[in-house]
């Protein structure tokens, strides 16, 4: 095999959006000197793509929406779950009955106090497929089980009935893509049922929205914390600023140049690649802190082409996942195959399990399998570096095997909506972190007649995926996972490249803010010195 030395791959993007960083970077310098400790200015790459949460989403969206919504539960800072709106969740011993009791002292946005009506409320229009809420698939049979009902025996305690034990239940909840299962005032939509706006209960509330410019959120002063210090999405959320103000800036030398000049307090989607620079200047602080995110190639099975696995197994075996991984990260991740991440306590020598770059089996199964060397598009953005980077890399390795990889690169919201549809051969992709193997695979398989973002239709694995979030056992999910993941291996629906690093850019100045595996940014307890 030659001896190819893989350029770093978005290098002359960031050469080319150099000019725009500086006029960007000088039209701002004037804002940058009216900086007050009341408001923290975060770079965001994109605006939200609605104010709806969990229903049209992206990470982004979860992110800022967090701020403003809160669940009955939600993550800890290791991951676990935890009562947040409610005090205690109690669960029947058949698993299908959870009883949650209310926190006392919770308030709306508008003023109004929490009750259970509102739970009811909210979890009906939920389960109102009208509302076209992400995570719909989870609560009503079609996935691990079925809400059967939502009641209110009285103002502080609410009942779930389910139709089968789910030991994933409360994770589900939880889950910031489902927008954390958000609790809102019945005016967040108007008389017919539209949304507005959300009316939560967090620590912040929206304030004026400008779209492809800014979104602000301002201080609940009434908010009612749990008590102690941080813990993930759960307790001890003090807002330290008036205001949080998200600003759009979509290029990352556009965002340096911003946050090197004053005109933003915190660069909130660095990359591995932005660390060397970072590190080297006096006025900004670095924190870099591992994800649970992961980066992958996603195969479209039902591609005229890729619909013969010897031609996915053959693209697989083209890539030299350790190199992409390690030019991509500055070597900050190391490759991973499996979607288990490798943080997770289920990563055992099983899910290490890896393909190996062997060219020669390579073309052997594109022989086999009659490729000639026909385009095969693979869909790419910019907005996330390494997504980018990864096609890149992947395009120059494959070529090598004889694969015509053809790079198409979209604007992040019309991949997620092709995404969602099913409809690309190969993209490269990132996931947000999931917190559980179940949910891990969850977001990758089903059936792409009800679902088409899933890459992954396998009855077989489909019941094996149900056990998994049926089953209590450690021991015995353990084995379950390792099961998917060398069926995973065998028929290639997906290339996991690598788990991802949180890194964030912050000027001198700015205390309270921390990094975690869940990979979302938190500016509650973040001020200035």
């Amino acid at each position: 095999m030659p001896n190819i030395a893989y350029p770093r791959a978005s290098l002359y993007a960031r050469q080319l959006s150099a000019a725009i960083a500086l006029v960007l970077a000088s039209a701002a310098t004037p804002a940058a000197a009216q900086k007050a400790a009341d408001m923290l200015r975060v770079q965001i790459n994109a605006d939200l793509r609605s104010s709806n949460p969990g229903v049209n989403r992206d990470d982004n969206t979860d992110a800022v929406l967090l701020h403003v919504t809160e669940g009955l539960v939600a993550l800890k800072e290791d991951l676990s779950v935890g009562p947040l709106l409610a005090s205690d969740v109690k669960v029947s011993d058949d698993g299908l009955t959870y009883t949650f009791t209310l926190r006392d002292g919770v308030r709306f946005h508008n003023g109004a106090a929490f009750t259970s009506e509102d739970v009811v409320w909210n979890w009906k229009r939920y389960l109102d497929p009208k509302t076209s809420w992400r995570c719909l698939p989870e609560f009503d049979g079609r996935g691990m089980t079925k809400i059967l009902s939502v009641e209110s025996p009285d103002p502080k305690t609410v009942v779930f009935t389910l139709d089968r034990p789910s030991a994933l239940f409360l994770n589900n909840m939880a889950r910031p893509d489902c927008g954390g299962s958000a609790i809102m005032h019945r005016d967040s939509v108007d008389a017919s049922g539209q949304w507005q706006a959300p009316i939560g209960t967090g620590p912040y509330k929206m304030g004026e929205w400008k779209r492809g410019q800014y979104l602000e959120l301002q201080r609940f002063d009434e908010y009612a914390s749990l008590p102690g210090g941080g813990d993930g999405y759960t307790g001890g959320k003090q807002a330290k600023v008036k205001t949080l103000r998200y600003m759009v800036i979509p290029d990352s030398s556009s965002a340096k140049a911003a946050l090197y000049s004053g005109a933003i307090d915190v660069y909130a989607t660095a990359s591995s690649a932005d660390v060397p620079e970072l590190r080297k200047r006096q006025d900004v602080q670095t924190v870099v802190s591992p994800s649970m995110n992961m980066v992958a190639l996603l195969l479209q099975t039902q591609d005229p082409l890729l619909k013969d696995v010897r031609i996915r197994r053959a693209l697989a075996l083209s890539l030299d996942l350790p190199m992409i991984a390690q030019t991509v990260t500055e070597g900050m991740s190391e490759a991973n195959s499996s979607v288990v991440p490798t943080s997770s306590p289920f990563y055992d020598k099983e899910q290490a399990a890896a393909y190996k770059r062997d060219l020669a089996e390579a073309r052997k199964l594109l022989k086999e399998a009659g490729y000639k060397g026909q385009p095969i598009k693979m869909i790419t953005n910019k907005r996330y570096p390494a997504c980018f980077d990864s096609a890149v890399l992947a395009q120059a390795m494959a070529s090598e095997a004889g694969i015509n990889l053809e790079l198409e690169v979209l604007d992040w919201a019309t991949q997620l909506d092709r995404y969602g549809k099913g409809d690309y051969p190969t993209m490269a992709f990132t996931y947000s972190a999931r917190l559980d193997p179940s949910l891990s695979f969850e977001m990758i398989s089903g059936d792409k007649q009800k679902q088409p973002r899933k890459v992954w239709d396998d009855p077989d694995m489909a019941k094996l995926l149900a056990e998994s979030m049926r089953e209590a056992d450690t021991g015995k999910r353990q084995a379950i996972f390792d099961r998917m993941h060398a069926a995973m291996l065998k028929e290639v629906p997906i290339i996991v490249l690598y788990n991802g690093t949180n890194v964030t850019g912050l000027r001198q100045g700015v205390e309270g803010y921390k990094g975690w595996a869940a990979d979302k940014p938190r500016f509650w307890n973040v001020g200035f010195k």
